[in-house]
């Protein structure tokens, strides 16, 4: 699986989540390492108005299973060798955008290490770290943390 060429031009397409849910645990089934869960921290944004209300009905079991698009999934479950593909800008000067894939090299607590295989940093290694992420924009009535 460390032909970069094989997966530049290589993509799955769903336009259901629960399709996407169901293919990425199939593709997880292929590789035979150890899997890692990472989980979110979802909270509200705390300088919504109504802040009260929030903590009293936005629980963190409630946000934690919203599903939606454009909002990460509570549980990413990864292994190395599985190749993932950003979803947001991380960081443009490293051609770390929204589109790129990256194939996993190590699953640590709170980052990931990944070789790129898209772009023109084809090889590099990054890291990915845990990151705040406040959306404000998501659909829903309330913004994350």
């Amino acid at each position: 699986m460390s032909d970069y060429m094989y997966f530049q031009s290589k993509a799955i397409l769903t336009s259901m989540l629960e399709n996407v849910e169901k293919k990425n645990d199939f593709v997880l089934t292929i590789f035979s390492e150890m899997e890692k869960e990472h989980l979110s921290s979802n909270t509200t944004y705390q300088a919504d108005e109504n802040k009260d209300v929030q903590q009293e009905w936005f629980t963190p079991e409630f946000i934690n299973d919203i599903k939606c698009s454009g909002l990460p999934n509570h549980k990413l479950t990864l292994k190395t060798g599985v190749i993932i593909m950003l979803l947001r800008n991380i960081d443009q000067t490293l051609c770390l955008c929204n589109g790129t894939r990256l194939i996993v090299n190590e699953l640590g607590n709170n980052v990931i290490g990944a070789a790129v295989v898209t772009g023109r940093n084809i090889g590099d290694k990054v890291y990915i770290t845990k990151m705040n992420l406040i959306l404000l924009d998501s659909g829903i009535p309330f913004k994350f943390q």
